[in-house]
């Protein structure tokens, strides 16, 4: 049996709709977010919080008291909640995100600008630093996906920081590699997210861009990348990098493909295939990085199917099993232990 706990949580009303039953019986189902996640709660007809949810509007900022339980592969379960509004200083609260999220997406965002800061190609540093500088404070808020993985606000800047330092371990074992192509490739490949995948300066409620919808990410990102471009080529700096190797008009070309092939294969939305060892790496930097992930959030989410089997999280291929334990050498409490001979 769940163990229930009483409870308050704090969110913003991200979807709110009125449903029925297979009886006809009408119900609301609203979903919460938050800095981490997002919460489905439903209110059926005979219930205080169905009378609520009547008055509620998407973006509402709300309290939700109720008794609630884990359930596996629902997530929170909540019963006999009741909401009211947040005031003004829960809210602020609520959009800062809590400490702990706060501080590890700050530290991911200073990897990001560290190795940024370590590349040595003048134009694509220039370039990186542009982007950062232009749409930073965008890209702190940035959901990496709308589901799947890193879907929350900040998601983007974790999975970059988690890729970049994949991909900075990778150029140390493959010298093949060019480094500041990868460090920029890794920086701008979901670049077109921010809008795609925007979250507002004031909520966590994901709205559709009609950019994201027409384009999609990689084809506005590969548009990023080609303004900010004009842009930095037009700075006094640039008249000093016209005699450097490789040209520039192949560094912008190798970039770009970066972008345009990280999806790896036609049918899951690239216009191209991986032709070069570093739009291999960043496929595959990427593809890992989605799915552990996805697979991390699986163990804490899906349901149980058997000791160490839990279902299957979509679009992961099948079950998840428990990952083998670390080993950990035997410990002695000093009892019985040789004894080191002394003179």
């Amino acid at each position: 049996m769940k163990e229930r706990v009483d409870a308050e949580v704090h969110g913003q009303v991200d979807v709110l709709v009125k449903k029925e039953t297979k009886d006809g019986k009408p119900f609301w189902e609203l979903t919460l977010a938050d800095a981490e996640g997002k919460m489905t709660l439903r209110a059926w007809s005979d219930a205080p919080a169905f009378t609520s949810c009547q008055e509620l509007a998407a973006r509402d900022f709300l309290a939700v008291r109720g008794e609630f339980a884990h359930s596996s592969g629902f997530g929170l379960d909540a019963r006999h909640w009741t909401c009211r509004p947040l005031a003004e200083d829960e809210r602020d609260a609520l959009l800062a995100g809590p400490p702990e999220l706060r501080e590890k997406q700050a530290a991911d965002f200073a990897l990001i600008e560290e190795s940024v800061a370590s590349i040595g190609d003048p134009r694509l540093l220039g370039l990186a630093r542009l982007f950062i500088g232009e749409y930073g404070a965008r890209f702190r808020r940035c959901a990496a996906a709308r589901g799947n993985h890193h879907a929350r606000r900040g998601g983007l800047v974790e999975h970059v920081a988690q890729m970049m330092r994949a991909a900075l371990a990778l150029a140390g074992a493959y010298p093949v590699l060019n480094r500041d192509l990868l460090i920029a490739g890794v920086l701008f490949h979901d670049s077109g997210k921010l809008w795609e995948n925007a979250l507002p300066a004031d909520g966590f409620a994901m709205p559709f861009d009609e950019r994201g919808e027409l384009l999609g990410h990689i084809t506005i990102g590969i548009e990023l990348v080609n303004t900010l471009w004009r842009k930095l080529s037009a700075t006094p700096e640039a008249a000093a990098w016209a005699e450097l190797q490789p040209a520039g008009e192949d560094v912008r070309l190798h970039l770009l493909h970066l972008l345009a092939a990280h999806h790896g294969e036609l049918q899951f939305g690239s216009p191209v295939v991986p032709k070069t060892p570093e739009a291999w790496a960043l496929h595959y930097v990427d593809n890992l990085d989605a799915k552990l992930e996805m697979i991390t959030a699986g163990y804490a989410n899906a349901k149980a199917l058997a000791p160490r089997i839990q279902e299957r999280v979509w679009p992961l291929p099948g079950n998840l099993v428990a990952p083998l334990a670390r080993f950990s050498p035997p410990t002695t409490d000093g009892e019985g232990a040789a004894e080191t001979a002394t003179d």
